[in-house]
Formats: structure tokens, C-alpha cells, sequence
């Protein structure tokens, strides 16, 4: 890539290309950069800039081809702006703005064209437990009911049946055990089955049987890494305990491959150093086996999954901040 970023995102739109936005750089300096990977080509161009530098922002491909970026922090505080990318341009242009300033959220894709944004920071001590909605129709927003319990540095797994499963987080002291859902048809969250742990900064991936699995992240109240995974079945409401990964990691990413396997990758340990090794699930076994290790040890990164079924890893740190990226 044209510069070292982290905590940015990455979104592959419908021409196959990837898109990767904003983040922080090497220096600590919050950025409005854009860029786009040609996967026929394995090179980077840079396209139009974001009109706000922003980290710990989210970006979500809406049914048309644009991707709607939203929030995260530019340095003196968490943002409530939101803005549009139009891949046929390559231009930015500012929508409705959010009714909470937040980073560390997470954002969702409804069936119905929606766009549910949920919980965060918004730059305190204490975290959001706020919803919101966002109408592409309108370019407009609308408080949607809360969460029972606020947190920031969680996960959002959207269900066969339409409904979204947040996960774990943080809530600005402590990380979180509990899990809930958001049903679309009533715009409220009702409170399902707890993890058997408390896990922030953890990854959360649907299988294809219809199961969460999520994977390590820590509980930093009390300076816990995990390699502990467990599997949400979303007919009973509960939690299993399945297969351990090999190390303990969070700051990870997990990627669905095209086989129904879940590969892991980097993030850190309990020490907080990089780690370059991969892993793969099973889901017929519920085990893990290693893989090749990246070239890099990266944590902050993003794993896009490609047309071709390849895997493209960028960015991320690694004591300092990087642009490589590479492929699985």
C-alpha cells in the first residue's frame, strides 16, 4: 500500500477490487487515505481521499455498489459523521450524520437494505450502548432501541434468520460475558445465552451450518489472553465450548474460507507482541490445525476474502505500523 496503516478498513466491492480507508500511520497520525487492490493485477492505486480522517471507523458495501463509512476517531474525538464512496467515480461524499459520535463500533447490513450501527465509545470512559439505523434511501438516521448493556470492541454476526448477534466488548472497566440480539421486525434487543467467558478485541464468524463461532480475544481487567473458542447455536440461545487455537491471540482477524473452514490470523499475545501465525478450524471436528505463517507478525490488520477465494491480509502493526500486504 502508498502508506503504513492500522485500524482502518477494507471492503471488496462488486468489480472484485478492494477497498481500504483511513486508519493511523506510523507517526500516530489519523488518516483520510483511500486505496484500491486489483486482485488481476496484485497492485494498488490510490483513489479519492475521505472527506475526514478517521480510525476505528466502519465501512459497509450497501445493495447498490457505494460503501457507507461511519464514525471513528480523528484525534480529538470520536465522530459522528458518515460518507459515501462511489466506486464508478472514485469520489466521497458526505451523508446524514449518526446521532452519536462513535469508534469501536460495529456496523451491520440488514436484509432490508438497512444499515445497523450499534454501541462504541464515544471518546470517554464509559461506552455507548445506542443503536441506530441508517436509511440509504434517505441518507438519513433513526435512533433504534438500545442494548441492555453497553460496550465497545465487540462483534456483530448477522443470523440466517435475519436477526444480529452482538457479542462480548468492552464496557469501559471490564469485558463483557453477556450476548444479544437485535430482531429488524421489532427494532428492539432481547438478551440470549452468555459466553462462557468474558472476551474483548475477539473475532466472530458465521459457519455454514448457521453457528458463531468466536474466537480468543482477552479480558484486560485482569490482563488475560485467550486461545479458548466457542460456538453459538442460534436454535437453543447457548454456548459450547469447542476446540482451543493453538496460542492465545486477540487483535486477530478470522476469514470463512469458500470450504467452510475459518482461518485465523496474527494479532497478539499476552506479552502484546505481533504474532504471524495462522490456524484453520474445522467444522466437522471442531479442531484446529496450523498453517503457513504470514511473512509478517501483524495485529490491527483486516482479511478480505477475494473472488478467486484467496485471502488478502493488509496493514496492520508490528511494532511499527505497515503497508505490506500479502495473500493466502
Amino acid at each position: 500500500m502508498s502508506v503504513e496503516r492500522q485500524y482502518h478498513t477494507a471492503s471488496t466491492l462488486t468489480n472484485g477490487s478492494v477497498l481500504v480507508a483511513g486508519g493511523m500511520d506510523n507517526n500516530g497520525d489519523y488518516l483520510n487515505s483511500a486505496e484500491l487492490y486489483n486482485p488481476s493485477t496484485g497492485t494498488w492505486t490510490i483513489t479519492g481521499s475521505m472527506n475526514f480522517a478517521r480510525e476505528g471507523h466502519t465501512a459497509s458495501t450497501l445493495a447498490n455498489g457505494s460503501v457507507l463509512v461511519t464514525g471513528g476517531n480523528d484525534g480529538s474525538g470520536c465522530l459522528n459523521s458518515a460518507e459515501l464512496y462511489n466506486p464508478l467515480t472514485g469520489t466521497w461524499t458526505i451523508t446524514g450524520s449518526m446521532n452519536d459520535g462513535r469508534s469501536y463500533h460495529t456496523a451491520s447490513t440488514l436484509a432490508n437494505g438497512k444499515v445497523l450501527v450499534a454501541s462504541g465509545s464515544d471518546g470517554s470512559p464509559n461506552s455507548l450502548n445506542s443503536a441506530e439505523l441508517y436509511n440509504p434511501s434517505t441518507g438519513a438516521w433513526t435512533i433504534t432501541g438500545s442494548m441492555n448493556v453497553a460496550r465497545e470492541g465487540h462483534t456483530s454476526s448477522t443470523l440466517a434468520n435475519g436477526s444480529v448477534l452482538v457479542t462480548g466488548g468492552n464496557d469501559g472497566s471490564n469485558s463483557v460475558i453477556n450476548a444479544e440480539l437485535y430482531n429488524l421486525s421489532t427494532d428492539t434487543w432481547t438478551i440470549t445465552g452468555s459466553m462462557n467467558i468474558g472476551r474483548s478485541g475477539h473475532t466472530a464468524s458465521t459457519l455454514a451450518n448457521g453457528k458463531v463461532l468466536v474466537t480468543g480475544g482477552g479480558d484486560f481487567s485482569v490482563g488475560a489472553t485467550f486461545n479458548s473458542a466457542e460456538l453459538y447455536n442460534p436454535s437453543t440461545g447457548t454456548w459450547t465450548t469447542t476446540g482451543s487455537m493453538s496460542i492465545v491471540r486477540q487483535s486477530h482477524t478470522a476469514s470463512r474460507l469458500v470450504n467452510g473452514s475459518v482461518l485465523v490470523t496474527g494479532g497478539q499475545d499476552n506479552n502484546y507482541n505481533s504474532l504471524n501465525s495462522a490456524e484453520l478450524y474445522n467444522l466437522s471436528t471442531g479442531n484446529w490445525t496450523t498453517t503457513a505463517n504470514m511473512n509478517v507478525g501483524r495485529y490491527g490488520h483486516i482479511a478480505s476474502i477475494l473472488a478467486n477465494a484467496q485471502v488478502l491480509v493488509t496493514g496492520g502493526c508490528s511494532n511499527v505500523g505497515l503497508n505490506s500486504a500479502e495473500l493466502y
